[in-house]
C-alpha cells in the first residue's frame, strides 16, 4: 500500500515515528494508502530545516524571490488537473469542485506574486531639522500552518504563498486525511527553484500539532478547522508567546426575502448548502425564510435537492460526491435523525443515498429540514455536511437579530431585489464575510478572508493585506546625517521636532 510520507529539506523522508493513519477512497469506503503521523522529532526536523533556511531565504531580494512564486504559479498552473485529482481521490469532492479548489489557492499565488508592491515602506523627508523617518517590514522566522481536510490545496495556498513570499520559512501540517496534494505542491515549490527547507510538510495528528505548538523556533501559527479546536491553539500557542490567526467553525445564514427572485435564490442556496456535500466553512447551512418567503423557497430549494447528481468524484455528470469519512457520515446521518426527533419536518430526506457501484461509499444525499428552531440541534450544530435547514421569520429585522444571537460569524447572505433591505442587512449583521445575492462571499485574494465572533480567534484574517501584515512585523528608523561643523544638539529632555 503506497505510503505518504514527510517533505523535509527538499526530498520525502519517513522520519523516525513508524506510526501511521489510513487514507481512504470516500467514494469506495476503501483504504488506499497510508500516512505517517509525525513524533516530536520528525516536527523538530523539519522546524530545524526551516531554521536553517531562514537567513538565506529572508535576505533573497524581493525580485528573486518573486521570480520563484511565478515559476511555481506557472507550474501549478500547468499542474492543477493532477492536484484536483489527488484532492477527490482522498477528500471525494467531484473534480470540477477540486478544480475549482486549485484555482482559488492560485488566486493567493498570484497575489504572493505582487509582493514588490505589498512590501513597500513609507519614507517622511525632514521630519525635524535634518532628520528623515522611514519604515519596513521584515519576515518572522519559521512559521507553521495547520490546515483542515476539506479543502487540502486551498486553505494551505491562503497561508505559505504569502509567507514565503515575505520571507519566512513554512512548516504545513496537513490533514491526515487527505494529504497527498501538499506533497505534490512541496514537488512543485522544489521545481519552481524554491530553496530547500523554505517549504516543508509533516504529517501528523494531535501530537505533531502540539509540538509545533509548543516549539520554541516557531514563530507564528495559522490555522482553519473547529471552533474548539481553534480555541484550544490560540490560547495554548499565544501562551507560548507566538503570533497566531486561528479561524474557527461556522453556521452560515442567508436570509430569503419576500421580494427575492426565487427560483434564483433556490438554484443558489441548493449549490452553496449542498456543493462539495456541505464540508465547506463557507457552505450555507441555514436559510432564514421571512413571511410569505418561506413556503415557496422551501418548495423550490427541496426541487433542486432532489435533483443533484449524487455519484463518485470522478463519474461523468456527478455534482456532489460523498463526505470524508464513515464516522462523518454516521454523525450527520444522526444530526437528521435528531432534528426529526425535535419537531422538525424532514422536507427531502438524504439518509437513504446509495450510489450504484459505489455502494460502500460515505454517501449522504442532500437534505432539506424545515420548521427548524433555534434550540434544535440541527440548528446548533456544525454539521458540516450536505444538510439545509429552514428557520422561518417575520420580519428582515427578525432575521438580522437571529443571525447575530448565532455565536458564529464566518459567512452570510441575503436574497432580496431591495438595496435598502441589503444595505440594512450589510450593516446589521455582525458576520465577517457578507453577500448579497452572492450565497458564498469568499473574497478574491486582495482582500483578506475571516469571520467574527467564534468563527477567528486572534486579530488578523488570513491571505491578503491582512496575511503579509501577520507574516511581518515593522521597522521605523529615525536618522540624522549631522553636518561636522555643527553643535550636536544634544539634551537631557525628552526629543522633540524642532
Amino acid at each position: 500500500m503506497a505510503l505518504v510520507q514527510h517533505w523535509i529539506a527538499g526530498k520525502p523522508t519517513t522520519g523516525r515515528s513508524d506510526r501511521t493513519a489510513p487514507v481512504f477512497d470516500p467514494a469506495t469506503g476503501q483504504q488506499t494508502k497510508e500516512v505517517l503521523l509525525a513524533d516530536a522529532v520528525d516536527v523538530d526536523a523539519a522546524v530545524a530545516a526551516a531554521k536553517d533556511a531562514f537567513p538565506a531565504w529572508s535576505q533573497t531580494s524581493i525580485s528573486k524571490r518573486t521570480k520563484v512564486l511565478f515559476a511555481f504559479r506557472e507550474l501549478l498552473n500547468q499542474h492543477a488537473a493532477e492536484v484536483a485529482e489527488l484532492i477527490t481521490d482522498e477528500h471525494g469532492k467531484v473534480l470540477s469542485d477540486a478544480l475549482g479548489e486549485v484555482q482559488r489557492g492560485l488566486e493567493v499565488v498570484e497575489f504572493a506574486c505582487g509582493i514588490p508592491s505589498l512590501l513597500k515602506g513609507d519614507y517622511s523627508d525632514n521630519v525635524s531639522s535634518d532628520v528623515d523617518t522611514f519604515s519596513f517590514r521584515e519576515p518572522l522566522g519559521v512559521v507553521a500552518g495547520i490546515t483542515p481536510f476539506n479543502f487540502p490545496a486551498m486553505v494551505p495556498m491562503w497561508m505559505f504563498p504569502v509567507a514565503i513570499a515575505c520571507g519566512n520559512t513554512f512548516v504545513l501540517k496537513p490533514s491526515e486525511r487527505d494529504p497527498s496534494a501538499s506533497i505534490r505542491i512541496a514537488e512543485l515549490w522544489q521545481e519552481a527553484g524554491l530553496p530547500d527547507g523554505v517549504f516543508n510538510v509533516v504529517h501528523g495528528d494531535k501530537l505533531a500539532v502540539d509540538t509545533l505548538l509548543d516549539h520554541e523556533d516557531v514563530a507564528a501559527i495559522s490555522f482553519v478547522g473547529s471552533t474548539p479546536i481553534a480555541k484550544y491553539i490560540h490560547e495554548r500557542a499565544s501562551a507560548n508567546g507566538k503570533r497566531v490567526q486561528a479561524l474557527g467553525g461556522a453556521k452560515n445564514h442567508a436570509i430569503i426575502l419576500p421580494d427575492a427572485d426565487i427560483d434564483f435564490a433556490a438554484d443558489h442556496l441548493a449549490a452553496a448548502a449542498f456543493g462539495s456535500a456541505g464540508e465547506r466553512c463557507m457552505a450555507l447551512s441555514a436559510a432564514v425564510a421571512v413571511g410569505s418567503a418561506a413556503d415557496a423557497i422551501v418548495a423550490a430549494v427541496s426541487d433542486r435537492a432532489r435533483a443533484v447528481k449524487v455519484g463518485a468524484g470522478r463519474a461523468d455528470g456527478s455534482e456532489m460526491g460523498p463526505v470524508v469519512t464513515k464516522q462523518a457520515q454516521e454523525r450527520i446521518l444522526g444530526l437528521i435523525g435528531t432534528g426529526e426527533q425535535q419537531g422538525a419536518t424532514i422536507a427531502v430526506d438524504g439518509r437513504d443515498c446509495s450510489v450504484e457501484g459505489y455502494e460502500d461509499g460515505f454517501f449522504v444525499g442532500p437534505t432539506v429540514i424545515d420548521q427548524v428552531s433555534t434550540e434544535m440541534d440541527v440548528y446548533n450544530e456544525e454539521i458540516f455536511g450536505p444538510v439545509l435547514s429552514v428557520v422561518r421569520a417575520d420580519t428582515v429585522d427578525e432575521a438580522i437579530a437571529l443571525i447575530n444571537a448565532n455565536p458564529y460569524g464566518n459567512g452570510t447572505a441575503i436574497f432580496t431585489n431591495s438595496g435598502e433591505a441589503a444595505r440594512r442587512f450589510q450593516r446589521g449583521v455582525h458576520v465577517g464575510m457578507i453577500g448579497i445575492n452572492v450565497p458564498v462571499p469568499v473574497p478574491m485574494a486582495f482582500y483578506s478572508f475571516g469571520g467574527w465572533k467564534a468563527s477567528l480567534f486572534g486579530d488578523k484574517h488570513v491571505h491578503g493585506p491582512e496575511g503579509v501584515s501577520f507574516y511581518t512585523r515593522a521597522k521605523v528608523v529615525t536618522a540624522r546625517w549631522p553636518h561636522v561643523d555643527h553643535a550636536s544638539d544634544a539634551s537631557f529632555h525628552f526629543p522633540t521636532a524642532k
